[in-house]
């Protein structure tokens, strides 16, 4: 991983450094990251929605068990676009 100055909780740290390690064109599920940390989904969530450098910090590859879940807070929207145009540049498709 990269070595950065984010800003969080210990926890936010450790699910933050575990999404860097995600490759491009790969994604996880909330669960299933949560169950790599020995944490809950909502908690990787919650994590994931306050990463301060999201197109650093990749965020955008963990998603819902069905379908993209949310992107920078957001579950609909611009913020929405941008996750799946992410995912699509990394060759990642979907269903929607």
């Amino acid at each position: 991983p990269v070595q950065l100055h984010a800003v969080g909780t210990p926890y936010q740290r450790q699910v933050w450094s575990a999404l860097q390690v995600i490759p491009p064109g790969k994604v996880c599920t909330y669960g299933e990251l949560a169950q790599v940390l020995g944490s809950a989904p909502r908690a990787v969530g919650q994590a994931c929605r306050r990463n301060p450098i999201p197109i650093i910090i990749p965020c955008h590859r963990v998603v819902a068990s069905a379908g993209a879940g949310g992107y920078s807070g957001a579950t609909d929207g611009a913020e929405l676009v941008i996750k799946r145009w992410l995912l699509a540049h990394e060759g990642v498709t979907l269903a929607t």
